[in-house]
């Protein structure tokens, strides 16, 4: 959850292509929404994915790690990528 501060809505200046704002505009009448409520949403979106990618990311690196350790490729006492992946989650 987030605090009453961090809620709190800030104003910032964006510059945008033109075709993004006719696009943004189009949304906005047909969803009944302002540019501000579409632009959060598309942020919120994105740094949801940029996590997720994050994620597996980590254990993509995690199982190529384990494959290394079992093909005798990386000592098993070097699990330092694997712990750190492991505390996060």
């Amino acid at each position: 959850m987030y605090t009453i501060d961090q809620l709190e809505k800030q104003q910032v200046g964006l510059r945008l292509n033109k075709y993004l704002i006719e696009e943004i505009d189009e949304f906005t009448k047909q969803f009944n929404v302002n540019r501000s409520e579409i632009i959060t949403e598309a942020i919120k979106s994105y740094i949801s994915e940029q996590k997720a990618n994050l994620i597996y990311q980590g254990i993509d690196d995690a199982f190529c790690e384990l494959a290394d350790i079992k093909n005798g490729k990386k000592d098993s006492k070097n699990l330092k990528e694997l712990d750190e992946f492991l505390d996060e989650l």
